[in-house]
């Protein structure tokens, strides 16, 4: 959705009608005298939604009156990135967030405000109704308007998760949509648990999917590792070999199939990135973990029908567009 293509004045009013459908009603103004050029997205997920916005700065404010005319129940975790934000709420105030998130409350009044440092906003907001998340309420509000760190553990892998989402997540099917409506929902409660010191209190499942996300994170970054295993995995988690299989059981892949795919196609889109074509296939694959060429011919091949040789010829002599010339067919 985008408001871009409205007259300047029509674009500020259009985007406060918009925000509050979305979110909830709530006041926007901005000093901005020449247009309010903006854009946003929203996935719904079942119960949980995740919405991106990019607009330039504004304030904002909810009001008991905008209660009473609608109240979703819901908590805001929202990720901040382009330029900071900050969120005042039950007398507690934020300052300025920037690449952290931050939570509000929907059931209370709240303002915030983006301050105009020249750069448009970006957030990405996971919705989360009340009855959702497994922790108490009187807990989570220590909470509200307060900078949650997105630099380590769940916060890292929960931002990482909501940017990747908002970029991919409108090709998935409704089937797949629901899965992750389930991973957003078990990530945020698990992040926010662990700033509470409350990660126990959990549901089994959640922390099993907060479990199996931080397994995935640490194999997507030593990749490069020749020598990871999944006892290597299971020894990093304190968890047992065979409780790290049952955790991978339930997607129909095994760890060391999990990660030799997961090479494969790191191999697969440096092979096709034109501006690696000086690299060698030997020193691909070895950036990925393989150090023997030929078992990595061998598999590449299983995995896509061809050799990486051939995926490279095919790829840098298609031009970027997608469209072959007829020099290119030679």
């Amino acid at each position: 959705m985008s408001n871009e293509d409205l007259p300047a004045k029509e674009q500020l009013p259009f985007w406060g009608e918009l925000v509050s459908r979305e979110l909830a009603p709530l006041t926007l103004t901005s000093a901005n005298d020449v247009g309010f050029p903006a854009r946003a997205s929203v996935l719904d997920l079942g119960p949980v939604r995740v919405a991106a916005f990019n607009s330039p700065p504004a304030y904002l404010r909810r009001t008991w009156a905008d209660i009473r005319r609608a109240d979703p129940d819901t908590y805001q975790l929202t990720f901040v990135s382009g330029t900071p934000l900050w969120i005042s709420q039950r007398r507690q105030d934020s300052g300025l967030v920037i690449g952290d998130m931050v939570l509000f409350d929907l059931s209370y009044p709240f303002e915030g405000a983006v301050p105009d440092h020249g750069l448009h906003t970006q957030v990405v907001i996971v919705q989360l109704p009340r009855e959702e998340l497994p922790l108490p309420s009187d807990k989570v509000h220590g909470l509200l308007a307060q900078p949650l760190s997105t630099s380590t553990g769940m916060g890292a892998i929960l931002s990482r998760f909501l940017t990747t989402l908002d970029a991919y997540g409108p090709d998935c099917d409704p089937r797949d949509l629901s899965r992750l409506g389930v991973m957003a929902r078990d990530l945020s409660g698990a992040c926010l648990a662990q700033y509470l010191g409350a990660y126990d209190d959990l549901p089994a499942e959640t922390r099993q999917q907060a479990m199996l996300a931080r397994v995935n994170a640490f194999i997507d970054h030593n990749l490069g590792d020749p020598d990871l295993s999944p006892s290597d995995v299971a020894a990093h988690h304190h968890i047992s070999v065979r409780s790290l299989h049952t955790l991978f059981r339930q997607h129909g892949e095994t760890v060391a199939a999990s990660i030799r795919r997961r090479r494969l196609e790191r191999c697969h889109a440096d092979l096709t990135d034109l501006r690696l074509r000086r690299r060698s296939i030997t020193a691909i694959a070895a950036r990925w973990g393989f150090l023997r060429l030929p078992d990595f011919s061998r598999a590449f091949r299983a995995a896509y029908g061809m050799t990486p040789s051939e995926l490279r010829r095919t790829a840098l002599r298609t031009p970027p567009d997608g469209r072959r010339t007829a020099s290119s067919d030679k």
